[in-house]
C-alpha cells in the first residue's frame, strides 16, 4: 500500500535525473553527497543503460591512479592531443572543464563512495602518431565489485549483454582476459579460470545470479550502491512524458507509473541522461549518412536508448548538435540469431587485432588495418564502399585463430562452435574457395588478399595498412605468438571461418547543445535554467571524433559530477568540506 501511494501521488525532490547510466549516476551520487535530495527515475526495468554492457573504461588524463605510479603529465599534453585530434570540433572551454576535473571526479569517487577503480596505465591512445599522444595513463575502469553490497537492490541491475559473458559470468578485461584465452594453455590461467566459474556457479545456486560485476557492469553497481546509501530513490518502469517548465525554467517533469502519469517537481532542476537515439530510427536517418532510412545502422547500445532525452531537451527550447564529424560512436557489430527468435547485437571490440585475422569487402579485399579502432574501423568501411551498395565486411580467420581467440559471439576452445554454425551466424568453408562460396565473396580475390598477407606476416611488416606499428595496436594484439608482428599471422590451417559485421555504434555522439557545466543551451547558446544533459544526451565534448577508449564514460562520469555542483551551487571541490551524506 505504502508503494501505491508512492507512485500515485505527485512526488518532490532538489533534482530530478533521467536515466540511470554512468552519466545520470554520477549526478546522482555527487548531488546527494552534496546535500541534495535525489530522485532517478529510469523507463526500463532495470537501472543502468548501455553503461551495464560497456568495457568500463574511462579517460581521464591525470588520474590519481596513473599519478600514484609515478606518471604525471601537464594538463597542456592531453589538451594538445584533443585539439590535434578534433580539429575545427574541438571545444576548449569543455575540454578544460573536462581535463580539469576528471582526476577531482575520480578522487571524489574513490575517496567518498562504493565506487573504486583500477587503472589503465598500460593502454595507449587510439592515434599513437598524433601529437602527444600517450602510451599509458590516461585511463580507468571500475574495479570488480561484490554485488552482495546491493543487497536486494541487485535484482533490478540489467545483466551484461549475454553474448559477451560465459554462463553469464562477465570476463574483466585486462589481465582476466588474458587468463580465459590461455586457459587451455597454462596451468595457472587454467585454476584461475576455474576458480572464477566456480565462484559463478555458487552465486547462481545461492542468488540466481553472478554476484562480482566486472567492467561496465561494476560501475553501474558500484555508482547504484553508492547513491542507495546516499539516499538516492532509483525507480525503474518509469518513463519521462514532458518537462515541467515555468517562467523558462525547467521545474520537473510528468513520469509514468503503472498507476497513471505523475508530476515530480524539482527544486534544483532535471538531468537528461536518457542514453542519445541509437535505436531512434527517425534520427538516425536524419543524422547517419549511411543510414538513408534509419535501419541500415546496428547499434550494440541499449534497446532503451530511443532519443527521449533530446527530445524531451527540445521541447524545453534545447538543441541538438548537427555539426559533428560523426553522429555516433561507430562501432563494427555482427547480428547473432537467438534461440527465442530475437537478434543480438555484438560489437567487435577484441580479436581484431589478434594475429591471424583479416577483414575483406565482398570483393574479397582488404581496406583496413584491422587493428585500429572499431571506430577507424567503420570509418573505413564507410570510405571503402561504393555508393549504393550495402555497407558491409566480413572477418576472416582459420581453424588455429578461432579456437585461441574466438571469433564475434563464437568463443575459443573449449566452447563448441556448432549452435553458431547452425544457425548461419558463423559461416566455415574447408578451403578459403569454399569459405568464400558460403559467404557470397569473390573467391579469387580472397585467395589472392590471403596469399598476400600471408607473405607480409611471415616477415612482420603490414605494407599495405601499417598494422602492429602502433602502441595501441600491439597492446590489442598477442605477443605471445611465434612471429615478429604481434597483430599478424598467416591464415593457413583450414578449415577457415568467418563472420559478418556491420556498420553500428557503441552509442551516439549528437546530443543537446552544453556548456562547461553540462547546462543545456537554448538557441541563442543560453543556458536554460534547470536544465542538464549528461552521458549521451549531451553533445560529445570529442565532436564526433574518438581519440581514445573511454571518451564516452570518461565525460559522462565528469559532467555529471559538474552538473551536481552546479545544481547545488557548489564549485568542484568544495564538497569536501561536507562531512555527511544525507539519511537514507
Amino acid at each position: 500500500m505504502r508503494a501505491h501511494q508512492a507512485h500515485s501521488k505527485p512526488s518532490s525532490c532538489d533534482l530530478l535525473v533521467i536515466g540511470s547510466g554512468a552519466g545520470g549516476l554520477s549526478a546522482a551520487v555527487t548531488a546527494a553527497q552534496l546535500g541534495l535530495k535525489v530522485l532517478v527515475i529510469e523507463k526500463e526495468a532495470h537501472y543502468g543503460g548501455t553503461t551495464a554492457w560497456s568495457g568500463g573504461w574511462m579517460w581521464i588524463p591525470r588520474n590519481p591512479l596513473a599519478v600514484a605510479a609515478g606518471i604525471r603529465e601537464d594538463m597542456d599534453r592531453p589538451l594538445s592531443y584533443l585539439r590535434h585530434e578534433l580539429g575545427a570540433q574541438f571545444d576548449e572551454a569543455r575540454a578544460r572543464a573536462f581535463l580539469e576535473n576528471g582526476p577531482r571526479m575520480v578522487d571524489f569517487f574513490r575517496s567518498r563512495t562504493a565506487l573504486q577503480f583500477i587503472d589503465g596505465n598500460g593502454i595507449p591512445d587510439f592515434h599513437g602518431r598524433s601529437h602527444d599522444a600517450a602510451t599509458g595513463g590516461r585511463s580507468v575502469c571500475a574495479a570488480p565489485f561484490d554485488g552482495r553490497r546491493l543487497g536486494s537492490k541487485i535484482a533490478q541491475l540489467k545483466p551484461p549483454l549475454p553474448e559477451t559473458t560465459l554462463w553469464g559470468m562477465g570476463i574483466a578485461s585486462g589481465a582476466e582476459l588474458r587468463h580465459f584465452l590461455n586457459a587451455m594453455r597454462s596451468p595457472a590461467s587454467f585454476w584461475h579460470v576455474t576458480r572464477l566459474v566456480l565462484r559463478h556457479f555458487r552465486d547462481l545456486l545461492l542468488f540466481r545470479r553472478g554476484m562480482r560485476p566486472v567492467n561496465g557492469n561494476a560501475l553501474v553497481a558500484g555508482l547504484a550502491a553508492s547513491a542507495y546509501e546516499a539516499g538516492v530513490e532509483i525507480r525503474v518502469n518509469s518513463p519521462a512524458r514532458r518537462l515541467l517548465t515555468r517562467h523558462g525554467q525547467v521545474t520537473g517533469a510528468v513520469v509514468g507509473t503503472a498507476q497513471g502519469d505523475v508530476e515530480i517537481h524539482a527544486t534544483r532542476g532535471v538531468v537528461l541522461a536518457c542514453g542519445g537515439f541509437p535505436h531512434d530510427t527517425a534520427r538516425k536517418k536524419e543524422l547517419l549518412p549511411h543510414a538513408p532510412t534509419g535501419h541500415e545502422h546496428w547499434s550494440a547500445a541499449s534497446r532503451g536508448n530511443t532519443g527521449d532525452g533530446l527530445r524531451l531537451g527540445e521541447g524545453a527550447g534545447g538543441v541538438v548538435t548537427r555539426d559533428l564529424v560523426q553522429a555516433a560512436a561507430l562501432a563494427p557489430v555482427s547480428l547473432v540469431p537467438r534461440a527465442d527468435g530475437s537478434t543480438a547485437h555484438f560489437p567487435h571490440l577484441i580479436e581484431r587485432a589478434k594475429p591471424g585475422l583479416i577483414a575483406v569487402t565482398q570483393a574479397g579485399r582488404r581496406f583496413t588495418n584491422e587493428a585500429d579502432s572499431y571506430y577507424d574501423f567503420i570509418s573505413s568501411l564507410l570510405q571503402a564502399t561504393p555508393a549504393g551498395e550495402p555497407v558491409q565486411a566480413w572477418l576472416v580467420c582459420d581453424h588455429r585463430f578461432i579456437r585461441r581467440y574466438g571469433l564475434g559471439a563464437a568463443k575459443p576452445a573449449p566452447m563448441p562452435l556448432s549452435n553458431l554454425l547452425k544457425n548461419g551466424y558463423l559461416k566455415r568453408g574447408q578451403t578459403l574457395a569454399a569459405l568464400a562460396q558460403a559467404c557470397g565473396i569473390d573467391a579469387q580475390g580472397l585467395q589472392r588478399t590471403v596469399q598476400r598477407y600471408n607473405q607480409q606476416a611471415r616477415q612482420g611488416q603490414d605494407a599495405d595498412f601499417g598494422k602492429g606499428e602502433t602502441p595501441y595496436n600491439r597492446v590489442q594484439g598477442d605477443a605471445s605468438g611465434a612471429g615478429p608482428n604481434p597483430c599478424m599471422a598467416p591464415l593457413e590451417h583450414g578449415p577457415f571461418y568467418a563472420v559478418r559485421v556491420l556498420p553500428g555504434s557503441l552509442g551516439t555522439f549528437a546530443g543537446l547543445r552544453v556548456n562547461a557545466q553540462a547546462r543545456v543551451l537554448d538557441a541563442n547558446d543560453q543556458p536554460i535554467a534547470g536544465l542538464y544533459a549528461g552521458g549521451n544526451d549531451m553533445a560529445s565534448v570529442m565532436g564526433g571524433h574518438y581519440p581514445s577508449g573511454g571518451i564516452t564514460l570518461g565525460p559522462a562520469m565528469t559532467f555529471g559530477f559538474l552538473a551536481a555542483h552546479h545544481a547545488a551551487g557548489l564549485e568542484p571541490g568544495d564538497e569536501f568540506s561536507i562531512k555527511t551524506a544525507p539519511s537514507p
